[in-house]
């Protein structure tokens, strides 16, 4: 089903999207999925298009929203374009895979299959409101970054366009699953085994975007990191959380010159940025807009 404010209406097979979204404003759908009815906020392709935008949380995901469509203005930047702006709501800790199992410190019950829903079920769920399943781009903030590449990289026939904003994008780097592993349990008390199993479990390098590199030859990308060093941006955040975003940029920073030299070494063109700020939203939604003309040129909607 979806809504719209209190109205609610039933998802019917159409050519079309239902409704036209106010500029700046968002529907939201209940997308049935092997982990339940998934909540996503949608912003309608402005004359109706077929191209989308799929854009991922961070790693503190809500249950309730996707902090894109609060905590920036992503749906102002592309209120006036042809394209449809997907923000799938939920996911905490999941980085946007398919586990093993449910995690077993948590009481969690359904086992995430993000991977799943992204690729399978939401765009065959879109497809009836007339999104397209094979014009998509894709980008992601923090643990949704390397999410964004792996995702794209797997899925070649969905993404036309990937981007990375300070992303983890390197996770078997040497000792980083520990840091995973203490992250994952202080936010919801998740067990970093039930995801991709051990370190040397195959699931690791199928989720490492640098390690996975060489399917992203001839995508569009943009990789965007802070090197770390705080501004003006962060004076509304305080000095703990500053100090905080401070130090999870540098790991993003250390994993991003990781993966552009990947690149190179490859041969495989991207942008990347490794430029003056920390780990906080103000910075990802000026990596957005850097993006927008690259998105609108890969899905041919200019």
């Amino acid at each position: 089903m979806s809504s719209t404010g209190a109205a609610v209406a039933t998802a019917a097979p159409v050519h079309a999207p239902i409704l036209r979204t106010p500029a700046g404003g968002y529907q939201e759908l209940f997308v049935p999925s092997g982990m339940g009815p998934i909540k996503v906020q949608v912003q309608w392709a402005r004359r109706g298009g077929s191209a989308a935008l799929y854009v991922l949380d961070g790693f503190r995901a809500p249950a309730d929203h996707n902090q894109w469509t609060t905590d920036t203005d992503a749906l102002r930047q592309f209120a006036g374009d042809n394209v449809t702006l997907v923000f799938p709501v939920g996911g905490h800790s999941s980085f946007y895979t398919d586990w093993y199992r449910p995690s077993s410190t948590n009481r969690q019950t359904t086992t995430y299959k993000w991977e799943t829903f992204l690729t399978q079920e939401l765009p065959a769920f879109l497809q009836q409101h007339g999104v397209s399943r094979t014009n998509n781009a894709i980008v992601g903030a923090s643990m949704g970054g390397n999410a964004a590449l792996t995702l794209a990289g797997h899925h070649r026939d969905q993404f036309k366009f990937a981007g990375s904003f300070s992303g983890f994008v390197h996770p078997t780097y040497p000792l980083w699953n520990e840091a995973m592993r203490v992250a994952m349990w202080d936010e919801g008390n998740f067990n970093l085994d039930d995801m991709w199993g051990p370190a040397k479990d195959p699931a690791w390098t199928r989720n490492d975007a640098t390690v996975q590199a060489e399917l992203l030859r001839g995508l569009p990308m943009y990789v965007w990191t802070g090197n770390g060093v705080p501004g003006p941006l962060d004076l509304p955040y305080g000095v703990g959380n500053t100090v905080n975003a401070m130090s999870l940029e540098a790991m993003a920073t250390t994993a991003t010159q990781m993966f552009r030299d990947r690149l190179t070494a490859l041969g495989i063109a991207a942008r990347v940025d490794i430029v003056n700020g920390t780990h906080n939203w103000p910075y990802w939604q000026q990596a957005l807009a850097t993006a927008r003309p690259m998105i609108l040129d890969a899905l041919g909607v200019r």
